[in-house]
């Protein structure tokens, strides 16, 4: 239910409207009238015109007024037209009439303001006609259709492309020229003229004339494009046209000369029949395209770069160009992006250091697209800090925009980048990365951000998290190129689940997931120095086994015969025979010291006699084994027990050996003197002994 404050401003604003909407109509303005004219003669009858004011919406009718100044018997032409016309029937010949328009509508009427007009002097001449025009001096003539010698006429001029027309003369001659005109510029012209003090006639058509060539001015816009990577070497060679402004006459061609980095040079030029480069035009919203030129060769190993531009007036000022572009200042200007589809404006701060500035260059760079596609630059005045590009620029696609500073060595300097987007969606794309090292209690992610290309929207950072059991973190990483890797610490074994995934203007983007386990490393840990510690120990049984028990000693068969492989037999010495019992004995393998008393070495010895054999003459005879001074070696009967030694340990017998203090016996026969096995193994044969 409506209260009484509610009701009373119901009301007022109900008669607002009512009062509004009762208004009568707006009064005409704007009233001529006049008496057209062909190329014969002029209309008996008077033409009137006016600008209607009232609102489109509500139906009005427009009446013509009119009557003589000298009487008060006015005549009326009624009508709903936009225009009214007096016959001629209904005004006199040299009279002033007084004219009036009055708008009506259903709440209301208004009239405009009354014009009174002398009807012989309202003639309306036709605009002017053969309108001709000279280069140089730049001069506009034409001809009208005036009978009368006396005539006016109004000129307005301005340069192609421009709306307004900011030139206005009053000429009253056929023909007018323009001082100090731009050269090879295109100048429109239009004229109006009046005959004998009437009415001026309307504009004539527009009419167009290119000044004059002369010299070019200024230098040639010259840059490179490196693709996203402001100061990458892999760079392309970029140039602009001149404007007509600069150009002031034909481009016959540009002059380029590449500087190398081994001192050589190369020099070539666009007006070359078998020319290597991509001529390409660039449309723009702006009427007018944009011609830039895009040499198809990389600039490595090319330290700089001049061009000049020439025609048959002179050339241009060489524009010199370094390649090489250094990185980032310390204090890096913060650069801000306003984007849209047709339109982007850049700023930024100044730099620290301005004291060798010359000039700044912005540029933008759809990421992914060829090079010199997509691309464009603007150079900007030391003293301003904002740029304006006007282009189409597509959807979902990311573009960087780049600043830099150039100095009066012209040597670059990049100050600062940024992503901008004209429009963004979620993004379709993840990160990868994946589990790089495992430690004890530590996990390295190595991961690959998301390619510009493929970007959708600004990603402003990345988001890393993992869960273990119910404990779950979240950590952010920058989204620049530099950052790649991440080291997940004070981990505790288990099972992992980890995330990654990017953070825009949408929030939290579709998650990339990996895996993995940490086990109890700690206990293999401590297991390593045990075991490395039992080794050690071994080794040292070994090594004093060794000293304790040297050579081939009888007690420790077990250590002879892993060390020694060739030894002469000890069960054929009286030690083993006072020692044979310990054999049996289970703990025999340990090294127990023995000493024989007063040990007997065998020795052979050698000595040269004189064979009985060889007689006085010379001639040799029968040699018998018994003429030998040397010891008659015999062997010693083996207990079966040594056979079974012998299987036992794995060794084949050997010679026996008979110990110096026994009993020689009867002498071996004459091959097992020369076939033992113990003499042949360590000792001299006989016959190698006499020879």
């Amino acid at each position: 239910m409506a209260t009484p404050i509610t009701r009373w401003l119901l009301s007022i604003l109900v008669t607002s409207v009512s009062a509004a909407a009762a208004d009568p109509p707006a009064p005409p303005s704007n009233l001529k009238c006049f008496r057209p004219c062909d190329e014969t003669n002029c209309h008996v009858d008077i033409q009137c015109t006016w600008d209607p004011k009232s609102d489109p919406k509500i139906p009005t009718n427009y009446t013509l007024h009119w009557k003589p100044t000298n009487n008060h018997n006015g005549h009326v032409k009624g009508g709903t037209s936009l225009d009214g016309r007096i016959p001629r029937k209904d005004f006199s010949g040299g009279e002033k009439l007084r004219v009036w328009v009055e708008a009506v509508n259903q709440n209301g009427s208004n009239k405009s303001r009354p014009v009174v007009f002398n009807v012989e002097e309202i003639t309306k001449p036709l605009p002017p006609k053969d309108i001709t025009a000279e280069q140089e001096p730049l001069e506009f003539m034409w001809s009208t259709s005036c009978i009368e010698s006396s005539q006016s006429c109004d000129i307005r001029y301005r340069t192609k492309g421009e709306t307004d027309w900011p030139k206005f003369e009053n000429e009253t001659h056929g023909s007018y020229a323009v001082e100090e005109p731009d050269p090879f510029t295109v100048y429109e012209f239009q004229v109006r003229c009046a005959c004998g003090g009437r009415l001026m006639s309307d504009w004539s058509k527009i009419h167009s004339v290119r000044s004059a060539e002369s010299d070019p001015v200024g230098e040639v816009d010259l840059w490179r494009d490196c693709g996203i990577s402001p100061i990458s070497s892999d760079c392309f060679l970029t140039w602009k046209s001149l404007s007509d402004s600069q150009a002031r006459g034909f481009i016959h061609g540009y002059n380029l000369t590449i500087f190398y980095s081994n001192g050589s040079e190369l020099q070539m030029s666009t007006a070359e029949p078998n020319r290597q480069y991509v001529h390409e035009i660039v449309e723009q919203l702006c009427s007018n395209g944009t011609t830039k030129w895009f040499l198809n060769a990389t600039l490595k190993d090319v330290s700089s770069v001049s061009i000049f531009a020439y025609s048959s007036q002179g050339a241009t000022d060489q524009s010199f160009l370094t390649i090489s572009t250094t990185g980032k200042e310390e204090n890096a200007v913060k650069v801000g992006l306003e984007m849209n589809k047709e339109n982007l404006t850049v700023s930024w701060g100044p730099p620290s250091d301005v004291s060798e500035l010359k000039e700044y260059v912005v540029q933008y760079k759809q990421a992914g697209s060829p090079p010199g596609r997509e691309f464009d630059w603007i150079r900007v005045n030391k003293s301003q800090n904002t740029a304006f590009f006007k282009g189409q620029f597509q959807e979902y696609k990311a573009y960087q925009v780049s600043v830099f500073k150039v100095l009066n060595s012209n040597e670059v300097l990049h100050l600062s980048s940024e992503i901008g987007f004209s429009h963004q969606k979620v993004l379709l794309a993840v990160p990868s990365f994946k589990v790089e090292t495992l430690l004890e209690t530590e996990v390295t992610l190595h991961w690959k951000p998301i390619p510009l290309s493929e970007q959708t929207a600004r990603i402003w950072c990345y988001e890393i998290g993992y869960k273990w059991l119910d404990t779950q973190k979240v950590f952010n990483v920058n989204a620049s190129n530099d950052h790649q890797t991440f080291t997940l610490r004070d981990l505790s074994p288990g099972n992992y689940e980890v995330w990654m995934r990017a953070i825009t203007d949408f929030g939290h983007e579709v998650n990339a997931t990996e895996t993995f386990k940490l086990n109890h490393q700690q206990d293999i840990g401590l297991l390593i120095p045990v075991l490395s510690a039992v080794v050690l120990l071994c080794v040292c049984i070994g090594c004093i086994s060794l000293s304790v028990c040297p050579g081939p000693i009888k007690a420790c068969p077990l250590i002879s015969s892993c060390v020694s492989e060739k030894v002469p037999d000890p069960r054929n010495s009286h030690i083993f025979k006072q020692m044979k019992h310990q054999f049996n004995d289970p703990l025999g393998w340990i090294c127990i010291p023995v000493c024989e008393p007063q040990p007997m070495i065998s020795v052979l010895e050698v000595v040269k006699i004189k064979s009985p054999n060889l007689d006085p003459d010379g001639l040799t005879g029968p040699l018998t084994g018994d003429k030998f001074s040397q010891d008659d070696q015999r062997e010693d009967a083996v207990p079966e027990e040594s056979g079974r030694l012998d299987r036992r340990y794995g060794k084949e017998p050997y010679s026996k050996m008979v110990d110096s203090d026994e009993e020689t016996s009867g002498s071996s026969s004459e091959e097992e003197q020369f076939t033992s096995g113990y003499e042949q193994h360590f000792m001299p044969s006989p016959l190698e002994t006499y020879s």
